[in-house]
C-alpha cells in the first residue's frame, strides 16, 4: 500500500506534536503505576486501627474517630517522604519518557533524511562527470524531497543527452572539417612541391574548400549563439513581403541553377524581427529544398500572420521528405536526408539546425512534416510583436 506524501513542515509538525502527545502519556502512565505502587505498600504497613479507617474511608464508611486519628498522624509522619518519591518519580517518567521519544525521533528523522543521503551520494557521482547516475527512490515521505528526486533526475537526463550530442557533435565537426582541410593540405603540398601546377582552376579550387569551411565555421558560430541566448541582438521593423521577397530573389541562381520553379503567397504586414537572421534561415531553407527536392519540381514559399502574434513562414516541396522520427521537428546537428550523401552533395547538415535556432531566438520553432502525396513541409515560427 502506498502511503500518501507530505510537505515537510506538516510532516514535522505532525511529527513533533506526536512526539509531545506520546512523552505526556509516558509521564503520565509512569507517575499513576509508581502512586499505584506506593499506595499498595502503604497500606501493607498502616497500623491495624489507621488501616480499618483507610478502607473505611474507601468503602464510603465513616470511620471510627481513634482510628482516624492514628490514620491521620501517620500519614502526617510519611508526608514528606512521599512528596519525594513522587517528585523522583515524576523526573524518572519524564526522562524514560524522552528518552523512548528521542529513539522514535531519530527513526524517524532518518527515514526522511535516507532519500537526501542518496541523492548526496549520486550528486557527488554526477559531480565526478557520471552523468548516467540516477535516484532511484520511488516512494519518498515528502512531496519536497520528492518532487527534488524528480528535479535532479531530470537535470541528470538532460545533462546526459547534453553530454551524447557534444560528444556526437565534436566527432561530427571532426568529419566535416577533415576532407576540406585534406584537401587543402594536399593541393597546397603538392604545389610546393611542384607535383601540382599553381593555375587558375587549383587555385579556385582551393578558394572553394575555404569558403566550406568558412560556411561550417559560421553555421556553427550561429548555433553557439542560439545556446548562449546572443543570437537576436538587434530587432528592427521591416515589411513581410520585403524581407522574405529579398531572401527569395537573393536565391534566384541557385533555383535557377536546380531548374526550380517559385511559388509564392506572402502576406504584407510589420514585423520586428533580426532582418538579417530571417535572411539567413530563409537562404538555409531553399538551399535545403534545393538539395532533397526534385529537380526541375515547384517550391511553394508562404508567409502568414497568425492572430497570437506570430509569423508562420512554410516551404513546401515534392522531395523524398522526412524520416518518420524527424517528423514534428526533431532536428539534429549534421543530419542528412540521406546517409550516402557527403558533404560535397549533402551540405553541411547544420541548415535545419540553423533554422531552429533562429526560429527559437526569435521566440518561435520549426515544425517539419510530410506532405500528402509526397514532399515535405517546413514551417519555421517566429514571434514578430515589438519587444
Amino acid at each position: 500500500m502506498k502511503l500518501p506524501s507530505f510537505h515537510l513542515a506538516t510532516l514535522t509538525a505532525v511529527i513533533i506534536t506526536a512526539m509531545l502527545l506520546l512523552s505526556v502519556c509516558l509521564a503520565y502512565i509512569g507517575v499513576n503505576w509508581y502512586s499505584t505502587y506506593l499506595e499498595d505498600g502503604l497500606l501493607q504497613q498502616l497500623p491495624g486501627d489507621a488501616a480499618i479507617a483507610y478502607r473505611d474511608m474507601n468503602n464510603g464508611v465513616v470511620p471510627d474517630v481513634e482510628a482516624l486519628r492514628q490514620l491521620f498522624e501517620y500519614l502526617n509522619t510519611l508526608a514528606e517522604p512521599l512528596d519525594w518519591s513522587l517528585y523522583i518519580s515524576v523526573l524518572v517518567s519524564g526522562l524514560i519518557s524522552a528518552l523512548i521519544c528521542s529513539i522514535i525521533g531519530i527513526y524517524l528523522a532518518r527515514k526522511i533524511a535516507q532519500p537526501l543521503e542518496k541523492l548526496t551520494a549520486v550528486a557527488k557521482a554526477l559531480k565526478a562527470g557520471d552523468f548516467s547516475v540516477r535516484v532511484r527512490e520511488q516512494h519518498t515521505s515528502t512531496i519536497e524531497v520528492r518532487s527534488l528526486i524528480e528535479s535532479f533526475n531530470a537535470m541528470a537526463t538532460s545533462l546526459q543527452t547534453m553530454e551524447d550530442r557534444l560528444h556526437f557533435n565534436n566527432m561530427a565537426i571532426a568529419h566535416e572539417l577533415r576532407t576540406p582541410l585534406t584537401i587543402l593540405r594536399g593541393s597546397m603540398q603538392g604545389m610546393i612541391d611542384g607535383v601540382l601546377p599553381m593555375e587558375r582552376k587549383a587555385l579556385s579550387s582551393l578558394l572553394l574548400q575555404a569558403e566550406s569551411l568558412s560556411r561550417i565555421v559560421e553555421d556553427l558560430r550561429t548555433v553557439s549563439l542560439a545556446i548562449g541566448h546572443k543570437l537576436v541582438m538587434y530587432r528592427e521593423q521591416a515589411d513581410i513581403v520585403g524581407i522574405v521577397g529579398a531572401a527569395l530573389e537573393s536565391a534566384r541562381p541557385m533555383l535557377d541553377a536546380n531548374r526550380m520553379k517559385l511559388e509564392t503567397d506572402l502576406v504584407p504586414g510589420v514585423i520586428w524581427v533580426d532582418a538579417q537572421r530571417i535572411h539567413q534561415a530563409i537562404l538555409a531553407l531553399l538551399e535545403n529544398a534545393c538539395r532533397y527536392a526534385s529537380e526541375g519540381s515547384v517550391l511553394r514559399c508562404e508567409a502568414k500572420l497568425a492572430s497570437d502574434g506570430l509569423l508562420a513562414i512554410r516551404f513546401l516541396d515534392r522531395g523524398p521528405g522526412f524520416p518518420d522520427k524527424m517528423s514534428g521537428g526533431d532536428i539534429k546537428a549534421f543530419w542528412r536526408g540521406d546517409a550516402s550523401r557527403n558533404r560535397a552533395t549533402g551540405g553541411t547538415g547544420l541548415g535545419l539546425s540553423v533554422v531552429r535556432a533562429i526560429a527559437t531566438a526569435h521566440g518561435g520553432s520549426v515544425d517539419l512534416e510530410n506532405r500528402p502525396g509526397g514532399g515535405a513541409c517546413v514551417t519555421m515560427t517566429i514571434n514578430i510583436t515589438r519587444p
